[in-house]
């Protein structure tokens, strides 16, 4: 199965996170890809440029996105079929961004917010998980999660394994 990673704002496509997640992921099975949205700070264009490569995959596949690409990973899952989303400290219901409500066509919703983030408040993924009713990790860090990396990394091999299991959501 193939997983697609999506940047956030201000990092890069194989950055601290990215680089620690994809090892699991590879380790796994997975075939692994991330998105290079650099050259644009619009996150509506970013969801576009996924769309784009999305709709060329033949192979089922799974969305993880962090900050704005936490945004960008649920917004395109609405167009395009996708197995499950990984959301790290989402970019949700920010009044400059396009899309405000949110649909999606995975069956398998998990979402990791630090408690102490300045920059995407906690109660955005609060409202959002509460309206998906879908499985929401808050745990102990601020806005990169850097310093809860190996939690981060738990939640996430628990989330593959929940999902590449057969009969799973």
């Amino acid at each position: 199965m193939n997983l697609f990673f999506s940047h956030g704002k201000e990092s890069g496509p194989w950055g601290f996170k990215i680089k620690r997640l994809a090892k699991i992921a590879t380790a796994k099975g997975y075939s692994v890809d991330s998105i290079d949205y650099r050259d644009s700070l619009d996150p509506d264009l970013r969801v576009e440029r996924l769309l784009t490569h999305l709709r060329q995959e033949t192979q089922p596949f799974i969305l993880v996105g962090s900050s704005m690409g936490g945004y960008v990973s649920l917004v395109a899952s609405a167009a395009v079929q996708t197995r499950a989303l990984f959301l790290i400290a989402p970019a949700l219901y920010i009044p400059s961004f396009k899309t405000q409500q949110y649909a999606s066509t995975a069956a398998h919703i998990e979402i990791v917010h630090g408690w102490a983030d300045a920059v995407i408040p906690v109660q955005n993924s609060i409202d959002f998980a509460r309206e998906a009713d879908c499985s929401l990790h808050l745990i102990s860090g601020d806005h990169p999660l850097n310093t809860s990396i190996e939690s981060v990394e738990t939640l996430f091999a628990r989330f593959l394994d929940s999902v590449s299991t057969p009969g799973a959501h």
